[in-house]
C-alpha cells in the first residue's frame, strides 16, 4: 500500500512509534514561535505610543489583552485537544494567529490593534496543543526527554521574543515585527500540514461537559492537585522577580535602563536550555525526584539574593544573574517533571490535564506580579526576595511530602 499524501497523514495512536528528531524540533520550534507572539508588543510600546498618538496607559492595554486572551484560550480552547484531532486544531489556530498578526501589522488604529492583540492571545494557545501532541507521539520511556525539548523551544520563545522584537522594531518599525511574525507562523503552519500526523480523538463529551470534566479531573487526581499547587507557588516567585526587576535596576545603586533588565532574559535562557536534561532525569529516575530538586534549587537561588545587602553593587549584579540562572533552571525542571506526572494520569485527557496545570501557573504568575508590586512599593526589594523564597520553600515542602 502506498503512503498517504502529506495532506492526509495517517492517524498515529499514542506513542506507536519513536518520534523522529526532525519532528521533535518542528514541535519545539512551533511552540516557541507561537508563544513568542504574546511578547512581541512589550518592547515596542514606546514606539507604538508615539506612532499611534495614544497615551502610555492606552497602549499598555496591548500586552494585557494578549495575556488575557491566552489565559481564556487555555481554559476554554485547550481542552478541545481531547475532543478533536489535534492536527486540525493546530492548523486552525496557526491560520487564525497568522491572520491576527497580519491585522496587527496593518492596523489603522489603536482599537484595531487592541482587537488583534486579544485574538493573538487566544490563537497563540496552539503552543498548549503542541505540548500534549508531543507527549502523545513520544514513547513512554522518552516522554520526559521529548516534552523537555519541546518546552525548551517554548521557553526560548518567551525569553528571546523581547530581544528580537526590540531589535526589529528599532531597525524597521513595529509593523515589520508583526509582519515577520505572521510569516513565521505561516511557515510553521505549512510545515505542520506536511509533517504532523492525525491524532485519535479520546473523548466524545459535549463541549460543556468537557469543561465540567476539568473539575472532575481535579477531584479525581491528587497528583494533579499537588503538581498544580507546587507549580503555582513556584510561579509566584518567578513572576515577582521579573515584574519588579526593571524598576529595581532603574533605581539606586544601579541606575540601569530597560536594556539591562532585558539582558537578564538571556540568563533565564541558560536555564531553559537545560530543560531536556531535566526530562531525561525524569525518564530515568522518576519525575518526583526532579520536582524536589527543582523546587530546592529555586528556594536556594531566591534565598541567596538576600546576600545582596552585604556586597558591593557590581557583585550584586553578578549575584542576581547567578540567581536568575538557578531559579529559572529549577522552575523549568519542575515544570517538565510536573508535566510528565500529569500526562501519565490519563492518556485520554492530556489536553485537559495540561489546561488545569497551566491555569494554575497563570494564577500564580498574576498573584506574584500583584503582590510583588505592592511589597516593592512599601517595603523594597528585600520584601520581594522574601516572598519569592517563602513561596518556593512552600513548593519544596509540598513536593517532599509523601
Amino acid at each position: 500500500m502506498s503512503a498517504p499524501p502529506a495532506s492526509s497523514p495517517e492517524t498515529i495512536p499514542a506513542a506507536a512509534t519513536g518520534l523522529p528528531l526532525s519532528l521533535t524540533l518542528l514541535l519545539a520550534s512551533g511552540a516557541g514561535l507561537a508563544v513568542a507572539a504574546l511578547y512581541y508588543s512589550q518592547p515596542m510600546l514606546g514606539v507604538l505610543s508615539v506612532d499611534m498618538g495614544a497615551s502610555t496607559q492606552s497602549v499598555g492595554l496591548l500586552p494585557t489583552l494578549t495575556q488575557l486572551g491566552y489565559a481564556l484560550g487555555i481554559l476554554f480552547l485547550a481542552p478541545l485537544g481531547d475532543k478533536h484531532d489535534r492536527r486540525r486544531i493546530i492548523l486552525s489556530k496557526a491560520g487564525v494567529l497568522c491572520a491576527a498578526l497580519l491585522l496587527a501589522a496593518i492596523a489603522p488604529s489603536l482599537a484595531t490593534l487592541l482587537a488583534a492583540s486579544l485574538v493573538i492571545g487566544l490563537s497563540a494557545t496552539l503552543a498548549q496543543d503542541i505540548v500534549p501532541a508531543a507527549a502523545t507521539l513520544a514513547p513512554a520511556a522518552q516522554r520526559g526527554k521529548v516534552v523537555g525539548t519541546v518546552m525548551t523551544g517554548l521557553l526560548l520563545g518567551i525569553l528571546l521574543s523581547r530581544v528580537v522584537s526590540g531589535f526589529v522594531a528599532e531597525q524597521w518599525g513595529w509593523r515589520a515585527m508583526f509582519g515577520a511574525a505572521a510569516v513565521s507562523i505561516a511557515l510553521l503552519g505549512l510545515a505542520a500540514w506536511r509533517r504532523l500526523p492525525r491524532f485519535a480523538v479520546t473523548t466524545q463529551l459535549p463541549y460543556i461537559a468537557l469543561l465540567a470534566s476539568l473539575g472532575a479531573l481535579w477531584r479525581a487526581h491528587p497528583a494533579l492537585r499537588r503538581a498544580t499547587w507546587a507549580q503555582a507557588l513556584l510561579s509566584i516567585g518567578f513572576s515577582a522577580f521579573w515584574s519588579t526587576l526593571a524598576v529595581m535596576l532603574h533605581g539606586a545603586p544601579f541606575h540601569l535602563g530597560a536594556a539591562a533588565a532585558g539582558a537578564f532574559g538571556l540568563a533565564g535562557a541558560a536555564g531553559a536550555l537545560a530543560a531536556p536534561l531535566a526530562g531525561r532525569i525524569a525518564d530515568k529516575h522518576g519525575p518526583s525526584l526532579v520536582t524536589r530538586l527543582g523546587a530546592g534549587l529555586v528556594t536556594l537561588s531566591f534565598a541567596t539574593m538576600a546576600l545582596a545587602v552585604f556586597i558591593p553593587p557590581g557583585a550584586q549584579l553578578w549575584l542576581l544573574v547567578a540567581a536568575a540562572i538557578g531559579f529559572d533552571l529549577g522552575i523549568q525542571a519542575a515544570l517538565i517533571a510536573h508535566q510528565s506526572i500529569i500526562y501519565s494520569l490519563d492518556a485520554a485527557a492530556r489536553s485537559r490535564l495540561n489546561a488545569v496545570l497551566f491555569t494554575g501557573m497563570f494564577i500564580g504568575m498574576a498573584t506574584g506580579s500583584a503582590v510583588a508590586a505592592m511589597l516593592f512599593a512599601h517595603f523594597g526589594w528585600m520584601a520581594v526576595t522574601a516572598l519569592a523564597t517563602a513561596t518556593a520553600l512552600a513548593a519544596f515542602v509540598l513536593r517532599m511530602r509523601r
